[in-house]
């Protein structure tokens, strides 16, 4: 099962609370505070890995719940911070936040002795700082909280094709990692508030709770070339022959439902990806026959390749695909135009196609076209030294465009 797009819950783990504890030993009666922190909740941290090729894990995990920390103890003993959770995702997933996930909520203050009246409004931003600010209350103290920023980076909102929803993370090299959610801080025991004035305070804070919200998951494939075609034109037999892949082969349109990954070798050893789209439809940059799904793996690729079935076994004229091809792609990204794009004419085993290509070069000038036949494996070696020119060529061009 292929899985390039889940939607997930992610929290992170909440702090430990302090702790309210005195000083008891031998011949020391009334000691002072010694009550600990507590521990910092687990961070939920995304990991991208180059060894998987889809989100299968999320979909059958998409709870990510990371461990609380541990609360303080006494004898000034600190709680031991939860465990960070990292969750591993392939290369290439974009990490978008859902709309409607609220902040997290501070805990209510915590209601002292009676006796000593002091009321401590635990804020867990406070915590961020360690600031706190003693103010007089009728003979006692309070501590207040005086730092409301939050330390999450603000960004604006992306303009993508996911409406409401922002983009926080586009993961792409292997070990890069992105904090989904940070944990809680732990919150500070008794010691930390007591004073000259007040040396046996009777409250602590509680740990701050840990950011959590719904998140969506989208892989878009990482490849060097991308082969884009109408259905039926051949594409999967195209990377059958060029690779190892076995897509599934079949006479009718949409065999292919899935994106296909395949690994060309040559043979001193240099080796390329190859990605092959699900076939494009008309109205595909609105999303009609899943095209959103099938058009965002093409994205990172360096070079195009436009499939035509130069026969027209389908009742089309390969001319007319190749604009609407292009048409779709211009309306789903103009970016993917800039890229550098070959026209390979497939099926020239077809009688009818040798026709077809002359019209074709008659109406659709100054455009370059290899012709082959995949599934008798004729112009496929010219096929594989044509892509490594171009991928070759591409990496270069990058290397030399100025940095803005």
């Amino acid at each position: 099962m292929f899985i390039d797009e889940i939607k997930i819950y992610a929290r992170a783990g909440h702090g430990g609370k302090g702790c309210v504890a005195f000083h008891r030993e031998a011949f020391i009666t009334k000691g002072g505070p010694s009550g600990g922190n507590g521990g910092r909740g687990g961070d939920v941290i995304l990991e991208a890995d180059h060894d998987l090729n889809n989100l299968i894990n999320q979909f059958y995990t998409p709870r990510l719940i990371a461990k609380e920390g541990e609360g303080g103890k006494g004898k000034g003993m600190d709680g031991h911070a939860g465990n960070d959770l990292v969750v591993k995702v392939p290369c290439g997933t974009l990490v978008w936040k859902l709309p409607g996930t609220n902040p997290p909520v501070c805990k209510s203050e915590q209601d002292a002795d009676e006796e000593d009246g002091p009321v401590a409004k635990l804020s867990p931003l406070q915590l961020a700082t360690g600031r706190r600010h003693v103010i007089r209350h009728h003979g006692s103290e309070r501590a207040m909280e005086i730092d409301l920023e939050s330390e999450i980076e603000t960004k604006e909102p992306s303009k993508d094709r996911h409406e409401g929803a922002e983009l926080v993370a586009d993961l792409t090299q292997h070990g890069q990692r992105f904090v989904l959610c940070k944990g809680g801080r732990g919150g500070l025991g008794n010691r930390n508030f007591a004073t000259a004035r007040h040396q046996t305070p009777r409250f602590a804070q509680p740990g701050e709770p840990g950011h959590e919200g719904d998140y969506l998951l989208e892989l878009r494939i990482l490849a060097e070339v991308g082969l884009v075609g109408y259905p039926n034109a051949g594409k999967s037999t195209l990377l059958a022959a060029i690779s190892k892949a076995r897509p599934k082969v079949a006479a009718y349109p949409f065999t292919t439902l899935t994106p296909q990954i395949g690994i060309v070798e040559y043979a001193d050893w240099h080796r390329l990806t190859v990605c092959d789209v699900p076939g494009l439809i008309e109205g595909a940059h609105e999303n009609v026959g899943l095209g959103h799904s099938f058009l965002r793996h093409i994205e990172h690729c360096k070079i195009l390749v436009i499939l035509l079935d130069m026969a027209g076994t389908d009742g089309r004229l390969p001319w007319d695909d190749y604009k609407q091809l292009l048409s779709e792609l211009e309306h789903y990204d103009p970016a993917l135009l800039d890229k550098p794009r070959y026209v390979v004419a497939n099926k020239m085993d077809e009688p009818v196609a040798e026709s077809n290509l002359k019209t074709f070069k008659r109406k659709i000038r100054k455009t370059a076209l290899l012709p082959i036949a995949a599934a008798f494996d004729e112009g496929i070696e010219q096929f594989k030294q044509l892509i490594r020119d171009a991928v070759e060529e591409a990496r270069q061009s990058e290397t030399e465009k100025p940095e803005p």
